[in-house]
């Protein structure tokens, strides 16, 4: 910016001293000047690696190549053609043209976020949530999630290959994978925060299948879910406050038991919606939340969970941390 500054001031000195020309002068000399920046869509038309995106983007319901040559600003997350025919072959499909235009719409609006962001903005974060211009359930934006550790990646399936294309009505960042639309278990697994949540739930010897059930596709019986996701923090107290030494030490019932009271099927319970002494029926049974002094959930042991994270929204539900495990009856 300072620089922008400077050069304004420099222009603003020389349109004084030649203010004796005539202003036609600037007509003849057109060809001089520097040329006008190209919005995204005019970015993705010059890049061989990308003619799938915008093959896509006009295929889609919504015509996707208008909005996005708007005023913005957007930052699209642009996949290369390789990144497309994986897609492609991965699903089934022998082009563009059998995607089903509804869903090529929310894939590609999966990629797209309404801000400037630069790859800066998310290292300086580290990792995170944001949301895309993609619907979860009940039109709420589907979120993203971002990691820095190593590279820039989006829900554990994507890594930025060309970062900071700047384009007049945002940024491009060129991806290697087509971001799919994310379950609450793409979050799960995506974030390594909950890595020890996901050991938990895929355990061998658990005679229910989690991950199976919390993959289902919303319109259908049990989802939606909302998932109260322990961090790794959480659990690493709980074997604590247990005397255990890891989560093998857990029995099985116990387990299955612990794991049930962090999920709800059938609702997609935003933060917005919680209020105290609002009884919450989890698979396991019921729980309390409060909102009064911060969010939290209430074991009928009166332990207390801390609601750390909010609203992470996937097609199928909605996930909030919570810093403690919340434990059935003991």
């Amino acid at each position: 910016m300072k620089i922008i500054s400077n050069i304004s001031k420099f222009a603003l000195i020389l349109s004084v001293v030649f203010a004796f020309q005539s202003c036609s002068s600037d007509d003849d000399n057109n060809d001089g000047g520097t040329p006008e920046e190209l919005n995204i869509v005019e970015t993705a038309l010059t890049a061989p690696n990308l003619s799938s995106l915008v093959a896509a983007l006009q295929a889609a319901d919504g015509n996707l190549d208008v909005v996005l040559s708007g005023n913005g600003p957007y930052t699209v997350l642009a996949p290369t053609n390789d990144a497309f025919a994986t897609f492609l072959s991965d699903n089934g499909f022998a082009s563009l043209n059998e995607v089903p235009t509804d869903v090529l719409s929310q894939i590609l609006l999966n990629h797209v976020i309404s801000a400037d962001v630069t790859s800066t903005d998310l290292t300086t974060m580290g990792s995170g949530y944001t949301s895309t211009n993609a619907d979860g359930v009940g039109g709420n934006k589907l979120s993203l999630y971002f990691n820095t550790s190593s590279g820039v990646t989006f829900n554990g399936i994507s890594t930025v290959t060309t970062p900071d294309i700047d384009a007049s009505n945002g940024t491009v960042h060129i991806v290697d994978a087509v971001i799919g639309l994310p379950d609450v278990v793409t979050f799960a697994t995506a974030d390594p925060n909950f890595s020890t949540l996901v050991t938990a739930l895929t355990r061998d010897d658990l005679t229910f299948d989690y991950v199976t059930t919390l993959s289902t596709a919303n319109g259908t019986a049990p989802a939606p879910f909302t998932v109260f996701a322990p961090t790794n923090d959480a659990f690493s107290d709980l074997l604590a406050e247990l005397s255990l030494n890891s989560l093998s030490d857990i029995d099985e019932p116990t387990l299955k038991a612990t794991l049930d009271h962090h999920a709800v099927a059938g609702a997609n319970v935003r933060s917005t919606a919680l209020m105290d002494d609002m009884t919450v029926s989890t698979l396991g049974g019921d729980i309390t939340a409060n909102v009064t002094g911060g969010a939290t959930l209430t074991d009928m042991n009166d332990r207390v969970s801390n609601i750390i994270a909010v609203d992470v929204q996937a097609t199928n539900g909605v996930i909030h941390a919570v810093d403690k495990v919340i434990l059935p009856p003991l």
